[in-house]
């Protein structure tokens, strides 16, 4: 089986904060010069339309709690308007696109998910919800389930997608490579608060570790800080310097052996490139394949629950009515139907 070679786009850029129509149109403007560069797989950050919620993190609840309208204003429907402009785009230009999104529900104007949208030339594939908000985002984004924990195929290969802090979640990544992911789809956004956190180093021991487990390639695309995106946020003198630390954004595409395979995307804006060559995957998997030969199922076992948790589940039912007995059955009939009764009883003793 001789499996496929393509080009595979990571863009890490800033959004038009909270302005998803105008972010949309950045992402049109970026995909096209990437399909230009001769890619076909191009992969956006988390939440790219239209950007994270900065404020959790250096505003108390309270302070920050007038900022949760305006990003659910700026948020998307899935599928919604904003989606149908990058499908029409990825059908005109032939090419898949992985892109974060602030998705909003039609059932509720308090809940929005940090959602990975997959879209082909022939439309809108998969999403996948952020199984839980990492730590200060859990005041903005609800928790995903499982029916999305799913890898889908494509023309290149099985592709399987986590955002950002998923990505240290080891069954979450085992669920994936469990179902033969070969392409990993790992997105964060730019983290500037760095006082006891590099971000860089974070992105990169997990793309290499999942890449090196999985003998597969992973694909690591990061926002980027702004100087508008900042102003947006108005950080006071105390606070200027938490959204102000660099190195906060990395980006780059990684091999089966753990190594890049791209140049590294420090901080500034910009699309970095590699070629994927799928077969690179079959060699290392003789050492090392974690969801076959190399493990132990008789002594591990890994249950997942993909059943999608709805607000509310209806039962309609219609009862079904029997038809009457016939008033002018002669004896004979009605005997017959009195001994039908008779052999369906349940014995007592």
């Amino acid at each position: 089986m001789t499996l496929k070679t393509f080009k595979a786009a990571a863009v890490q850029a800033a959004p038009i904060f909270l302005d998803a129509s105008a972010t949309v149109e950045k992402a049109c403007a970026l995909a096209r010069e990437a399909a230009r560069a001769g890619a076909e797989l191009i992969v956006f950050p988390e939440v790219f339309v239209a950007g994270y919620p900065y404020w959790n993190w250096y505003l108390s609840p309270l302070q920050g709690s007038p900022w949760f309208p305006r990003l659910q204003q700026s948020s998307v429907r899935v599928p919604g308007p904003e989606v149908d402009r990058l499908c029409q785009l990825a059908a005109q230009l032939g090419v898949y696109i992985v892109i974060g999104v602030n998705e909003s529900v039609p059932y509720s104007l308090g809940t929005v998910f940090n959602t990975n949208i997959l879209i082909g030339p022939e439309g809108l594939i998969a999403r996948h919800r952020k199984l839980v908000p990492t730590f200060a985002e859990k005041l903005t984004w609800a928790s995903g389930d499982g029916s999305s924990l799913r890898v889908h195929e494509t023309k290149f290969g099985p592709l399987g997608m986590l955002a950002c802090g998923e990505n240290t979640n080891t069954l979450a990544r085992y669920t994936l490579l469990a179902q033969g992911e070969l392409i990993h789809i790992a997105n964060y956004i730019a983290f500037p608060f760095i006082a006891n956190y590099d971000m860089p180093e974070a992105i990169r021991i997990r793309a290499g570790a999942h890449s090196f487990e999985g003998k597969i390639f992973t694909i690591v695309a990061c926002s980027a800080m702004s100087d508008e995106l900042i102003a947006t946020l108005k950080p006071t003198p105390e606070h200027e310097k938490l959204l102000t630390g660099t190195p906060n954004a990395f980006s780059g595409v990684y091999g089966p052996d753990g190594r890049l395979v791209s140049e590294p995307l420090i901080d500034r804006e910009g699309i970095v490139y590699a070629d994927i060559d799928l077969n690179r995957c079959i060699e290392p998997k003789q050492y090392h394949d974690i969801q076959g030969h190399y493990n132990r199922f008789d002594i591990f076992k890994l249950e997942v629950n993909r059943m999608p948790l709805e607000p509310i589940q209806f039962r309609d039912s219609t009862v079904r009515k029997e038809p009457p007995i016939a008033i002018d059955a002669g004896p004979d009939e009605i005997d017959d139907g009195i001994a039908s009764i008779a052999r369906l009883r349940v014995p007592t003793n």
